[in-house]
């Protein structure tokens, strides 16, 4: 089972569009999905869920849909706050959330203070995030904290990203039939399990998200080693 399941939520519009709504209609259905992962995270023993909710790159879109989407977050997460309380969700951020309007990112801030001690599920919310973006605040962090070239090791890059004391990803899912990562956790996925699947995200439900993680389970994770066979047994290195 992996300790870490990232998600690139991908299909909304799409999903919307097939059913003659507005593009917003699929993010709402979308965002009402990460309830049902999030749950089955929780059952199935994941200790973190990152899922990728809106990308540096998703300030070209249309004026109207970048409004709709900085008032969504706030808005589900005030929805599902009994859920999130009840089964013990921390909340965490990664990405620049200053561009929220005052009161919402207020009350993310409140949310993620509210939550901290809660230790059933982190779920890390990418939000206004790049993978290389992260990687130069952490490169920066690091120069105004006057670490010494000489010193800096993987650990210490590592210990200046977003999920600093976190596991990285065992698991990408991406849903939407596209094959790429998308600036999405560069650093934290070097050894991640890529998996796609054309399912749009709202239509992702509990049963597709567990062929996921049994898929995961039949792989054999060699992290560029070669793997251990018993002797006498075949190996497929």
């Amino acid at each position: 089972m992996p300790a870490h399941v990232a998600i690139i939520m991908d299909g909304n519009g799409r999903w919307a569009q097939r059913r003659g709504l507005e593009r917003q209609a699929g993010h709402r259905e979308g965002a009402r999905r990460v309830r049902d992962i999030a749950s089955a995270c929780i059952d199935y023993g994941v200790r973190v869920l990152t899922i990728y909710a809106f990308s540096t790159e998703n300030w070209d879109r249309p004026a109207d849909e970048v409004s709709f989407l900085m008032d969504l977050i706030p808005e589900r997460l005030e929805a599902e706050r009994s859920m999130i309380f009840e089964q013990q969700v921390r909340i965490r951020v990664l990405g620049e959330i200053e561009t929220l309007p005052l009161l919402d990112r207020v009350a993310v801030q409140d949310i993620v203070r509210q939550t901290d001690r809660h230790a059933a599920l982190d779920l890390n919310i990418a939000f206004n995030y790049g993978g290389r973006a992260e990687i130069v605040r952490a490169v920066r962090n690091l120069i105004r904290e006057g670490v010494r070239a000489e010193d800096v090791t993987e650990d210490i890059v590592s210990g200046a990203m977003y999920t600093a004391g976190q596991p990285d990803p065992d698991l990408l899912i991406r849903t939407g039939g596209d094959q790429r990562s998308s600036n999405f956790l560069v650093w934290q996925s070097t050894y991640t399990e890529f998996y796609f699947s054309s399912i749009l995200w709202p239509d992702f439900t509990k049963e597709a998200f567990e062929a996921a993680l049994a898929d995961f389970g039949s792989r054999q994770r060699r992290f560029g080693r070669v793997p251990v066979t018993a002797p006498g047994a075949a190996s497929d290195a």
